[in-house]
């Protein structure tokens, strides 16, 4: 039987062993039960993907939003990307400065442009015009994410999303980004770029994290859809498959998808992927390794 909801969030496959992520489990688990509850009574799939991505934005736990990484000029570049499987429509911003909440403009941009995404200067302007809130001090805002290192400053990265399923069978997805550690500055990975770091139509939606630019040479989201659509692939041989193409590309990470039926996925090829999932009738999960426990 097709459960009534289900839905997924995840912060990260940049997992380093060794590493304690206690905090960022326990906020997935908090986080997992109130977005649960929210399906479970009726919110649209849409406007939870959002709101929970913007918990995760603001916890600062993750490389995204408060716990995001300053490139090489010591600037925050957010990027972020929403996703309606029932509508098709999208939202997207990249290298976005100043502004709090990267997938709260995203869905500004889907919702009040006539465009999927906004970069830059222009992403900024758009969410200022919006209302949008101002970051005032980005040094008192930005924190460093749970699990940090300085040894992180040489590439570390991370990504946050989430997935869902609703009451009335609509499938959304979310994803943001806080960059990665010295990046030049302008550079722009998989996240913001429908089809690549996120992905939802009638049948499966998806959040990707992992290195960004395999998963742009990947194509990595729209990969899955289309192996499950047009080949036939179970969501899961689509997803190891996909993942193989992106260590083909140098990279690593993982994604967590939602299917029409309610079916979960959680696939990684790294030591770990931050993550949480539910649906209707079954325990909630968490894990961070290769394990995950259950909640309740």
């Amino acid at each position: 039987m097709k459960p009534a909801w289900a839905l997924a969030l995840h912060g990260g496959a940049g997992v380093k062993p060794g590493r304690d992520y206690t905090r960022a489990e326990a906020f997935l688990a908090e986080l997992i039960r109130s977005g649960a509850a929210a399906l479970a009574d009726g919110v649209p799939a849409l406007e939870v993907v959002q709101t929970c991505t913007m918990k995760l934005e603001a916890s600062g736990l993750y490389v995204a939003g408060r716990g995001s990484a300053p490139n090489r000029w010591g600037e925050v570049e957010l990027d972020a990307a929403l996703m309606d499987g029932r509508t098709g429509r999208a939202g997207a911003v990249s290298a976005l400065q100043g502004i709090a909440s990267p997938i709260h403009c995203a869905r500004a941009v889907m919702d009040r442009s006539s465009h999927v995404l906004l970069t830059g200067k222009g992403a900024t302007d758009f969410a200022l015009a919006h209302g949008m809130e101002a970051i005032v001090d980005l040094d008192q805002w930005l924190t460093e994410p749970d699990g940090f290192d300085p040894s992180d400053l040489d590439d570390g990265h991370g990504t946050v999303g989430a997935v869902a399923l609703d009451l009335n069978g609509h499938l959304a997805a979310a994803t943001s980004t806080g960059g990665t550690y010295g990046a030049l500055p302008g550079r722009v990975g998989d996240t913001p770029l429908i089809g690549a770091g996120v992905w939802a139509d009638d049948r499966v939606a998806m959040s990707c994290t992992g290195k960004g630019e395999a998963f742009v040479r990947a194509c990595a989201a729209h990969d899955v859809a289309a192996r499950i659509r047009y080949g036939g692939a179970s969501p899961t041989e689509a997803a190891e498959a996909v993942l193989v193409r992106v260590e083909a590309f140098d990279g690593d990470g993982g994604l967590i998808a939602i299917t029409a039926e309610g079916e979960i996925i959680t696939p990684f090829n790294t030591p770990g992927m931050k993550r949480a999932w539910a649906s209707a009738g079954a325990p909630a999960m968490v894990g961070v390794g290769k394990s995950a426990r259950t909640i309740g």
